[in-house]
């Protein structure tokens, strides 16, 4: 339905699903009060009466999911409704990665992270639009179309996993797979007022491509609109694999009374931090302090070089995607339906190819400096984009390259950090702006495995200051 505010689009209804997050449907449906077959087809109506507005849904395989046998299910959200990403193969489907250069084939066997996902017990409804490869700030399209803020639909849903953060925060499903490798799993999260954790390298399987990179900047997982779903999604999936080399995280249903050292991030690597950002930052860092937590303000001991060493790499994975395209994809890959910032990120490359080791070296050897930060602190937070989430067109692929290239490094500012040395980031959304009531999201991060602290102090605030809900704003 659509709020008395017309811009606002959710789907949340009387239906058997309600206003229940994922760990209550599991529990609905294990206590028989519901059928898997009418949560299905609850979630199924949903998406059809919301998404015409959105534009998330990439592709739907709606019958096969209402068809298929699932009282046979099990794992820790047995019958919820979930979209996959589509970056990601599931088997039955094809995978584009949001751009028109792929012309994916049908995939006919699950990867072992699909899969991974697939024994928590979720029911697949199809797969969630990506700006092209990932690698905007900004689920927005060369051909002018996007998928929409179910907040407010005249502004961005963030990326890459913009069509996951969409459905969940419209209410067609309460859960949905997203994948980050440079904020992707938070910056949406951001936009749309959910939860979104970015976990440890090694956390959860990797995907193919993930595990070919020089510097494995991809971690895989989920956006939720309550924390109790995000720790209920990992101990599910460390159930089905454990990295031995990572603390196990293990269930955790509330939180830690340990107060904790707390670093506040008040300015970005480029500087800059609008002012409706930075007033949630202090009411939020006001909530710790009044919570017994200590916090102090602390400067990253990160210079303006890691922007372009990241920039550098960012250039790197956009080359070697143009250049080997149809190794990776396919013969029907074609280079020339590539996007203006795929096709400008591979020519910033091209420039200076010849900085490849000198810049993997500093990204590499970032990873002590940022460890070494936890002698002195359990969390920093900051916040996780550096300005309120921009309107539709702001970073749109059709801009010319420099200037949209421009616009997103000042954006994305605080997130790639936590992707080159490996360690978990955590979105939560804190406040909201005055104009038209987007959520402001702060970051929570932590060492490497320490997801359990995260989680901890998220149940706590959210215990503290309960999130905002699109039905009731």
């Amino acid at each position: 339905m659509e709020s008395q505010n017309s811009k606002r689009i959710h789907a949340f209804d009387n239906d058997v699903m309600s206003d229940l997050d994922a760990v209550g449907i599991a529990q609905l449906i294990r206590n028989k009060q519901a059928s898997v077959q009418e949560v299905t087809a609850a979630a199924i109506a949903r998406a059809q009466r919301v998404n015409p507005h959105l534009n998330a849904i990439q592709l739907e395989c709606f019958e096969r999911a209402l068809a298929k046998p699932h009282f046979k299910q099990t794992g820790i959200f047995a019958g919820v409704p979930f979209f996959f990403k589509d970056n990601t193969d599931y088997q039955g489907l094809t995978t584009n990665h949001g751009s028109k250069a792929v012309n994916g084939k049908t995939v006919l066997i699950n990867p072992k992270i699909s899969q991974q996902f697939l024994d928590q017990g979720f029911v697949v409804l199809g797969k969630t639009t990506l700006p092209e490869f990932g690698l905007n700030a900004t689920t927005e399209f060369q051909d002018g179309s996007a998928t929409f803020n179910p907040w407010h639909t005249d502004y961005s849903c963030g990326a890459s996993s913009g069509g996951s953060a969409a459905m969940v925060a419209s209410g067609v499903v309460p859960i949905a797979h997203a994948n980050d490798g440079g904020g992707s799993i938070r910056i949406p999260a951001a936009c749309c007022g959910l939860i979104g954790l970015k976990p440890s390298r090694g956390r959860t399987f990797d995907s193919d491509a993930a595990r070919s990179l020089p510097i494995n900047i991809i971690s895989e997982g989920v956006v939720t609109r309550s924390v109790r779903d995000t720790a209920y999604f990992y101990a599910g999936m460390e159930q089905r694999f454990h990295n031995k080399k990572l603390p196990k995280i293990g269930l955790i249903e509330h939180p830690n009374q340990r107060r904790l050292r707390i670093g506040l991030v008040t300015q970005s690597i480029t500087g800059q931090i609008d002012q409706e950002t930075s007033f949630t930052l202090n009411q939020t860092a006001k909530l710790l302090s009044d919570l017994g937590h200590h916090v102090e303000e602390f400067q990253l001991p990160i210079s303006i070089s890691f922007v372009d060493d990241f920039s550098e790499y960012w250039g790197f994975l956009s080359f070697m995607l143009q250049t080997f395209g149809k190794k990776a994809f396919g013969a029907g890959f074609n280079a020339k339906q590539l996007d203006n910032l795929t096709v400008g990120l591979a020519g910033l490359y091209k420039k200076n190819f010849y900085k490849t080791p000198l810049f993997l070296y500093r990204l590499k050897r970032m990873q002590q400096q940022y460890q070494d930060i936890f002698n002195q602190y359990d969390v920093l937070l900051s916040p996780v984009l550096a300005h309120t989430t921009p309107q539709i067109g702001y970073l749109s692929p059709r801009l010319p390259f420099d200037q949209l290239f421009d616009r997103i490094q000042n954006y994305v500012t605080f997130t790639p950090i936590q992707n080159v040395v490996g360690a978990p980031g955590m979105s939560i959304p804190m406040g909201q702006t005055q104009v038209d009531g987007l959520p402001i999201s702060m970051q929570l991060s932590a060492n490497i495995g320490d997801e359990k602290t995260l989680i901890e102090l998220a149940y706590e605030i959210e215990q503290a200051k309960p999130w905002r809900r699109i039905q009731d704003a």
